[in-house]
């Protein structure tokens, strides 16, 4: 497992011990396997909630509703351009700012998340034009998440709507790339934002991918 910056020996550890535990129950062939498995799950829900300020049964249930081999997150998020200036909303979790988007759900084509959560969050319709990027999402921002997860950031067009909040979002609204808020940093940070200017810049430039 490669070390990453910043991250706890701890949180590497319950990652791999998750990874393994979850990879072993979708292979276990025996009740002895199927126990001893669910019980690293455990094991893992009670480190996590001796660092955190979460649930060990809620760890566990989250866990436990992922089955097969493990793979990671994939979370999709929507650049939305007018007038040289993008939209972002202002998240009810952290009060920070975020390009609209999330967790992809089974059975949805990657755009079509993006367009699905640019409406839920923002209000907008809009129609994705181009991946921006794949990045590694736990390798950047400032909170730390458990799941390993990828980030997909679409360059989109903005087609209609108007500015609407749900209830994962308090404030819609359109900056400048050279006034930008403070920004929800697992969500989005400068070094989308870059790789978003740059494309702006060169519409020919190929998609960024760590």
């Amino acid at each position: 497992m490669k070390e990453e910056k910043n991250i706890p020996k701890w949180l590497e550890w319950a990652r791999e011990i998750q990874e393994l535990s979850q990879t072993g129950l979708a292979f276990a062939l025996t009740k002895y396997e199927k126990a001893r498995y669910t019980r690293q799950l455990e094991i893992v829900s009670e480190i996590i909630a001796k660092h955190t300020t979460l649930e060990r049964d809620s760890i566990k249930k989250e866990m436990m509703a992922l089955p097969g081999y493990a793979t990671p997150k994939v979370d999709v998020r929507a650049a939305v351009i007018k007038d040289n200036e993008i939209l972002l909303v202002q998240e009810s979790t952290d009060k920070r700012w975020a390009m609209p988007g999330g967790w992809a759900d089974v059975g949805n084509l990657p755009s079509e998340v993006a367009i699905r959560e640019t409406k839920e969050e923002s209000g907008y319709d809009v129609i994705p034009t181009k991946v921006v990027g794949v990045f590694d999402a736990n390798r950047q921002g400032e909170q730390l998440e458990f799941f390993h997860a990828f980030k997909i950031i679409f360059l989109c067009d903005l087609i209609g709507g108007e500015a609407k909040t749900s209830d994962e979002t308090i404030d819609v609204n359109f900056f400048s790339f050279n006034e930008l808020p403070p920004f929800s940093q697992n969500r989005t940070n400068e070094k989308h934002i870059k790789e978003i200017v740059s494309h702006l810049k060169n519409p020919q430039r190929q998609a960024y991918f760590d």
